[in-house]
């Protein structure tokens, strides 16, 4: 009997990499295709900003937008390495400006928010990318989850706050891409969140507020401080980068509601994505998607042409539930 269950288990594994290598490949099939004029909305003067792009998918992210022609500010903490991850980007021919930023330091935000608007005086695209996980293979502590709420769940809220005022009026609409994981699902299967009660708040989108998922971030870190947290119902996995990813996706769906009631000619545009278990160094490198590949679904959003298409996830290109 055991036997059985081990043998479907690895059939639907299987089956569930068959099926991503497959859309993986018509993915990559799809980034062949060059935008036609009546899809280009952008021109070299369509500012894009990657926050955390030093690296990873933050950087594949650069490099695929500047190669579509925009021009591109790649944001790091660390002053030196953005330097030179914008410089590899630059040599290359890619339209690539560099200023440090951290998304945790309100004076770092302020300061960025002045440079953009002095030396580009609006932007088009905000891509919220910069974040971090302490966890690492099967390990699942919450000894820094502190850091990792408020890097990305409220460090991404704050720089999104900032840049609003920043992002240009246009009839096509300016867009904010937030970087999340399926890991944040309500209902996902592989960080299954327990907690009806917060389910329950979360999933009702006409009835969610910034303060209720603010009071879920602070509930979750008060009963890890107060060590009851196992007992709370969170995500199983990863539990603090995941309730930082439920808390973002949620976010998501907010911030799209609020924006959707500016006038014509200032619409702003937010979703997220999933890029998947990345190579990287967030994942150890252990996971079993390019940087490319990952990056992918965060270009296309951003680039869509003129529609209305706001207040949702995605991953591989396609829409999925909360």
């Amino acid at each position: 009997m055991v036997g059985s269950k081990e043998k479907s288990k690895e059939k639907s594994k299987e089956k569930s990499k068959e099926k991503r290598d497959k859309r993986l490949q018509e993915i990559s099939l799809l980034r062949t295709i060059p935008y036609s004029d009546h899809q280009r909305w952008w021109t070299s003067e369509t500012v894009a900003v990657v926050t955390g792009a030093n690296r990873g998918i933050g950087f594949e992210m650069v490099r695929q937008l500047a190669g579509h022609g925009l021009t591109v500010i790649l944001t790091s903490r660390d002053e030196n390495v953005g330097v030179e991850a914008a410089k590899v980007l630059q040599e290359g021919g890619f339209n690539v400006d560099f200023h440090r930023l951290d998304i945790l330091d309100s004076s770092s935000i302020q300061e960025f928010c002045n440079w953009v608007k002095e030396k580009y005086g609006s932007i088009d695209v905000l891509i919220n990318n910069a974040g971090v996980n302490y966890n690492i293979g099967t390990e699942n502590s919450v000894e820094y989850s502190h850091m990792v709420i408020s890097t990305n769940y409220y460090g991404t809220k704050n720089i999104i706050r900032a840049m609003i005022p920043l992002m240009r009026h246009a009839s096509q609409g300016a867009r904010i891409v937030n970087v999340t994981s399926r890991l944040g699902r309500l209902k996902g299967r592989h960080s299954k969140l327990e907690n009806e009660a917060v389910r329950a708040k979360l999933i009702d989108v006409d009835s969610l507020t910034e303060e209720i998922v603010d009071k879920t971030v602070s509930e979750f870190l008060k009963q890890v401080e107060e060590g009851t947290w196992e007992s709370g119902g969170w995500p199983h996995s990863f539990t603090d980068y995941s309730v930082s990813k439920m808390a973002v996706n949620a976010y998501t769906r907010v911030l799209a509601k609020e924006l959707s009631e500016r006038p014509e000619g200032e619409k702003i545009y937010a979703n997220c994505f999933c890029p998947g278990w990345v190579k990287t160094a967030m994942t150890g490198y252990a996971g079993n998607i390019s940087a490319e590949d990952g990056a992918d679904t965060g270009v296309w959003l951003a680039l869509l042409p003129d529609q209305a298409i706001t207040g949702k996830f995605f991953a591989e290109r396609r829409e999925i539930n909360f």
